[in-house]
């Protein structure tokens, strides 16, 4: 079998079920290892008192050092796949895109190219 390739599947947490979806896609064929968003369900979320459905990084107090640990994640990863549903990217997401070309990190996206500049 051929070295599967690092991918880091970046995007807005409000999509973390297109994540857990890329992230089947690539790696059901054994190609591909993902780096990703930490995936919570939503009952664990209500149990904490994190009201919605996103942002629990933000809710958990813990956005900076996730943030700062999905930079690393890049940093591992031979290209990044941004979840981009209806165009959306985040200001997060964004500086995740800016890191990655700055490591001249192929950026692919699940609805456009993404090209620096938004659109």
């Amino acid at each position: 079998m051929k070295k599967p390739k690092i991918i880091c599947i970046c995007g807005s947490t409000r999509f973390a079920d297109l994540h857990a979806i890329a992230r089947w896609e690539f790696e059901k064929n054994g190609k591909a290892i993902c780096l990703m968003i930490n995936y919570l369900p939503q009952w664990y979320a209500d149990k904490q008192g994190w009201n919605g459905n996103d942002h629990h990084g933000e809710k958990s107090g813990n956005k900076e050092a996730l943030d700062e640990l999905h930079f690393r994640k890049i940093d591992l990863a031979d290209e990044i796949f941004v979840i981009n549903k209806d165009g959306y990217i985040g200001e997060s997401t964004r500086k995740e895109i800016e890191y990655a070309e700055k490591l001249g990190k192929p950026v692919k996206c699940l609805e456009y190219f993404y090209k620096g500049e938004l659109k």
